[in-house]
């Protein structure tokens, strides 16, 4: 495993949402970072058929632009009725005709497929949000982090915080659904914690073990 050994790197995305809590997670630890999106890049076609190569495809195509390391995420909702769909077009349920992104649309969606399976309990709505992060270097070597938060989908949307599904997915042991916590409790984890909640900050934590510990 490589050492993430300066302090400057580049948030790989375009999506506002995510750029904001991975800037969270890294701040604490002294980094510089600038987004894809600041900088201007373009955003590479997300052609893989995993989380994984597209993390790696969009951290790999920042990490060259700019000649710094870059840290990018790939993440979805995996929904056990709907064979694992949305997954890795998670983003791509949300596009609209005109190329902007409505999730209000695609959580909608999701119930509607979810009830014609006629999944309507608990039980039958089994999900899980997964958040796979790349860092890269720009001579191509790449490590991966993959976090996994289970829980189910909720119907209908609660709560106006986080972004994209936040508002369907409460997770187990959770009354309340990832649109409903602040950036904190969904996170829950800071350094030195033995735990985290949401899939990102479990990648995150994976990551900061791996390649900024000692």
């Amino acid at each position: 495993m490589r050492k993430l050994d300066i302090k400057t790197i580049v948030v790989a995305s375009h999506n506002a949402g995510k750029i904001r809590e991975i800037e969270d997670l890294i701040g604490p630890f002294g980094f510089s970072a600038k987004s894809a999106a600041e900088l201007k890049f373009a955003e590479p076609d997300e052609t893989g058929t995993t989380f994984e190569e597209n993390a790696t495809i969009k951290a790999l195509a920042s990490a060259k632009a700019s000649g710094l390391p870059a840290l990018s995420d790939d993440s979805g909702l995996v929904v056990d009725a709907l064979d694992g769909a949305p997954g890795v077009y998670t983003a791509n349920w949300a596009e609209k005709d005109d190329g902007t992104r409505d999730f209000a649309m695609a959580m909608e969606k999701v119930e509607t497929a979810l009830a014609e399976k006629g999944a309507t309990d608990g039980k039958d709505r089994t999900a899980r949000f997964v958040s796979v992060l790349c860092l890269a270097w720009p001579d191509g070597h790449t490590e991966l982090f993959r976090g996994e938060v289970e829980g189910h989908v909720v119907w209908p949307p609660r709560g106006d915080k986080g972004f994209g599904y936040d508002p369907v997915f409460q997770p187990d042991g959770y009354e309340t659904t990832f649109g409903q916590m602040s950036a904190e409790e969904k996170h829950g984890w800071k350094p030195g914690d033995a735990a985290a909640l949401s899939h990102r900050a479990r990648a995150f934590k994976i990551f900061v073990e791996t390649c900024l510990k000692a």
